[in-house]
């Protein structure tokens, strides 16, 4: 039974920040999940500062670890499957460290403070770990866990999440819809993730 969790704990990192996030936001008055970030909800001064953490960050960094160290105890790993493991276990460290240092709560300030660079250090490294792992995956010696049709599905996610990213980063500069962008971009890493998750559960 606990293989079993371990192995969908990647399904139940992306429904659980799913419901998190609009949980957090139920309490954070006029709060956009479009043109506002998913971090903002945990943002220095913000109404649910010490909520979302609590309820998003610091339980998914457990769950990520899980899923991430299920992955390294695969019989029959190999090298590429034991890094990826490895990097959602980063990822769930950066989680758990984009949680204990909240971003500034305005996003455009020009002088952000000490522990909003270590939330924007952490949300870099959540978002190339979910990068790196697809494309590890999807070029990954052959294997009987990886089929022919996952490694297109990882390529295809991985272009779909740049893509979102880079609108991100116009939508960020034009100050709209930046928050339906990050959440599109991550959304996606999750739906790789969720995917990834139910096909060791058939292992």
């Amino acid at each position: 039974m606990f293989e079993f969790i371990a192995a969908i704990s990647g399904v139940i990192a992306t429904v659980w920040i799913t419901i998190g996030v609009y949980i957090a936001a139920k309490y954070y008055p006029n709060y956009s999940h479009s043109n506002q970030f998913c971090s903002e909800l945990g943002a220095s001064g913000s109404p649910t500062e010490k909520l979302s953490p609590l309820i998003n960050n610091y339980p998914l960094s457990l769950i990520f670890g899980l899923f991430g160290w299920h992955i390294t105890q695969l019989p029959d790993s190999n090298l590429a499957l034991t890094i990826t493991g490895w990097l959602v276990i980063f990822h769930g460290l950066g989680t758990l460290i984009a949680g204990y240092f909240p971003m500034d709560k305005d996003p455009y300030t020009e002088e952000p403070s000490f522990n909003c660079n270590v939330h924007s250090i952490a949300g870099l490294v959540m978002l190339l770990t979910l990068m790196f792992a697809p494309i590890l995956l999807a070029f990954s010696p052959e294997s009987h866990i990886i089929s022919f049709e996952f490694r297109v599905f990882s390529v295809l996610a991985v272009i779909l999440s740049v893509y979102y990213v880079v609108k991100l980063a116009k939508a960020f500069k034009a100050k709209e819809k930046a928050g339906l962008y990050q959440r599109v971009s991550y959304w996606i890493q999750l739906v790789w993730l969720s995917s990834f998750s139910l096909l060791l559960a058939q292992v």
